[in-house]
């Protein structure tokens, strides 16, 4: 089953700095975090934020190039979860044809905000990003580490949602 999704923000992981999008369910009381790379954390920060610069960004240009063939993406889904790999279709018509492309999560994300079209994410993928193997293990056992262990584990889906970039 799909699970519609809109983006919450954007935060950063305190360990490794790296941007993290959450995607939080529309009908339910779900949250997803995903990884993302910088680039495309601010194509999808600037997008939220409707901020329009003086050129197009490459999500921007793919999309101009979309709307001049009078391409439609009807929907991008968060399709699987494989080895820490999210995968993601986007899915678009061209006059009665209908076809889906491949993509990374960030950048069907990105289209997605952009043709204002709905994002779903699979069951599977959700299932799969909650399942621990065990409690979660610091690899730092400083106190400093503890005091982040201790951190992490009291989050919420709903403190993602917090800090916008």
């Amino acid at each position: 089953m799909l699970h519609e999704m809109k983006v919450s923000g954007i935060t950063i992981d305190p360990t490794s700095n790296a941007p993290i999008v959450i995607l939080k369910a529309v009908n339910a009381d779900q949250a997803l975090p995903i990884w993302i790379g910088i680039l495309e954390a601010t194509a999808i920060a600037t997008e939220l934020e409707n901020v329009r610069l003086s050129r197009p960004m490459t999500h921007d240009l793919f999309k101009n190039f979309l709307d001049t063939l009078k391409i439609t993406i009807s929907k991008v889904e968060v399709c699987d979860l494989r080895d820490n790999t999210f995968y993601a279709q986007i899915y678009f018509s061209l006059g009665d044809k209908s076809y889906n492309i491949d993509a990374r999560p960030s950048d069907a994300i990105a289209l997605a905000l952009r043709a204002d079209c709905p994002i779903y994410v699979d069951d599977k993928v959700l299932e799969k990003s909650g399942q621990l193997d065990g409690e979660p293990e610091a690899l730092d056992n400083s106190e400093e580490g503890k005091k982040w262990k201790e951190y992490l584990e009291k989050l919420s889906p709903e403190d993602f949602g917090k800090y916008k970039m």
